[in-house]
């Protein structure tokens, strides 16, 4: 699967406000193709064997996509990365990446994404320091076009492996983004720009965790806000420290550099 859960899944959905109705069986149907399912962590691993009704084996063993996360050159392979996508070594890195709303899209299928982000306004407060890398989900069918804010704001949304794009990013802003789960393995801060809240959290999906207390980052609703933030990153990861640990210990704790070797061993034997 995808990443750790914020947001309700299948079968531990009540209502779907989504762009196929079918979503339930069709999840259940291709869930019984699965001989191994992947867990991160044991919240995880509880989770889907409840909300996918999985009854076979469980790989409890972190993801093989974030063992780069705790690679022992992962500094040398992040500046690789900064000259493979064209930026600055020099600048600090921003990466935002939203979630997908389930209630936005043109017909089946089709998704659209709004960037609430005021990036001009970004760029004038943060550009001296910062560069920001956008990477939307794989369903928004709109393109984003940045070609006005050159040098300050990358889309890379169709850059194919996000564990890198978090290697080369100093912060995180997302909002009900699974994201954030393997982000933390670099115990780096994070911001979350939550704007629709209470619509996304009552209406379209439910949360697995109490947002408000147990993120480790603020919760952020205007783009002077995130500016705000950044540029007092210092005494966020101050105030957030303890719930960042906490928030780790919970979800990282399997994480060691070393699920691709375990996941082979086990499907391989």
């Amino acid at each position: 699967w995808h990443g750790t859960p914020l947001k309700k899944l299948v079968f531990d959905i009540d209502d779907i406000s989504s762009a196929s109705p079918k979503y339930k069986q069709q999840v259940y149907k291709q869930s019984r193709a699965w001989d191994y399912l992947i867990a991160a962590n044991a919240f995880s691993s509880e989770t889907f064997r409840r909300c996918f009704i999985y009854k076979k084996e469980m790989l409890e063993t972190g993801y093989p996509r974030n063992d780069i996360l705790h690679a022992p050159d992962k500094k040398e392979i992040a500046e690789k990365i900064k000259d493979r996508i064209g930026i600055a070594r020099d600048k600090k890195t921003i990466l935002y990446a939203p979630t997908w709303r389930d209630d936005e899209y043109y017909g089946r299928g089709q998704y659209k994404f709004e960037l609430h982000l005021n990036l001009d306004k970004m760029r004038k407060e943060l550009g001296e320091e910062y560069i920001i890398l956008l990477r939307t989900h794989y369903f928004i069918a709109d393109s984003l076009d940045v070609s006005a804010l050159e040098g300050f704001a990358y889309n890379v949304s169709k850059y194919d492996d996000i564990s890198e794009l978090y290697l080369v990013s100093d912060i995180l802003i997302t909002d009900y983004s699974s994201v954030f789960f393997d982000f933390a393995n670099l115990k780096r801060p994070m911001l979350f720009y939550t704007y629709d809240l209470e619509k996304y959290r009552d209406i379209l999906r439910g949360f697995y965790l109490d947002i408000e207390k147990e993120v480790p980052g603020p919760l952020l609703f205007t783009t002077e806000e995130v500016i705000d933030a950044i540029n007092n990153i210092e005494s966020i990861r101050n105030q957030y420290e303890q719930t960042y640990k906490e928030f780790y210990q919970r979800f990282c704790q399997w994480e060691d550099g070393h699920a691709s070797e375990k996941v082979v061993k086990s499907v391989f034997k």
